[in-house]
């Protein structure tokens, strides 16, 4: 079929009597689900981690594109931890407007781990701190 034929037939001003236009490599590829491919710079939990509700995704974006990667999975429940140590200042600072406005709007919290790292959880994650909860205040190492 010439290019002409072929621009015709795309526009519609002609039938379209030749098949070869259809990718079946595509549409293959398409039913089996490898076409999505994930961005390298956002890691997530396995299977089994979903499945049993533990998973926590670590973000380290380039520039404040990256946000929606960030809110997006925030949104669907997941802590995320963003860290911005490669990034710009100006950017860096956006990005955490950013995130603290996308937990304020959806109930959640937003703490520093480390310079320039932050962790953003929903509302129904609690966070524990490494200080244990049920010891004794007068116990054995209170020597004073």
């Amino acid at each position: 079929m010439g290019s002409v034929r072929k621009a015709s037939a795309w526009l519609g001003l002609v039938e379209d009597n030749d098949e070869r236009y259809y990718d079946d490599e595509y549409a293959e590829t398409a039913e089996s689900g490898d076409a999505w491919v994930t961005d390298p710079r956002v890691r997530v939990a396995s299977e089994s981690a979903r499945e049993e509700g533990r998973r926590i995704a670590t973000v380290s974006p380039a520039g404040f594109r990256d946000a929606r990667a960030i809110g997006e999975l925030f949104r669907d429940g997941i802590p995320v931890i963003m860290n911005l140590t490669t990034m710009e200042p100006d950017d860096a600072k956006r990005v955490v407007d950013f995130a603290a406005g996308l937990t304020f709007g959806l109930h959640g919290s937003i703490e520093r781990v480390a310079t320039r790292v932050f962790l953003l959880t929903p509302a129904d994650t609690q966070v524990l701190t490494g200080e244990p909860g049920g010891r004794a205040q007068d116990g054995f190492f209170n020597q004073s």
